[in-house]
């Protein structure tokens, strides 16, 4: 299954207080195991740049990650971005078939 990077920036104040952000993300993940069973998450990170986290994920497709940006559009996020992650070996082996 393809990995995906999920990249997301709240608005200023999106959540006041530790349990009104976990409340935020418990009611997220809810949507996306609803609307995408087949997602398999690998990890959650908090971040300090541009962006509030980032989520490493699997999708059967693109269509099923693109939900996924747009769940966390739906839910306040201001600003959602899904990059299709591809393992380091494997860009490897490519850059070999397509290199001198």
């Amino acid at each position: 299954m393809p990995t995906f990077v999920l990249m997301t920036r709240l608005a200023a104040g999106g959540a006041s207080s530790a349990e009104a952000r976990r409340a935020m993300g418990r009611e997220w993940l809810k949507k996306v195991k609803t609307a995408c069973p087949e997602v398999k998450f690998r990890a959650h990170y908090a971040l300090l740049g541009p962006y509030d986290f980032m989520d490493l994920y699997d999708a059967p497709d693109v269509e099923t990650a693109h939900k996924v940006s747009v769940i966390s559009r739906v839910e306040g996020a201001v600003s959602a971005e899904s990059w299709q992650a591809l393992p380091y070996g494997d860009f490897l082996r490519l850059l070999g078939e397509v290199g001198p």
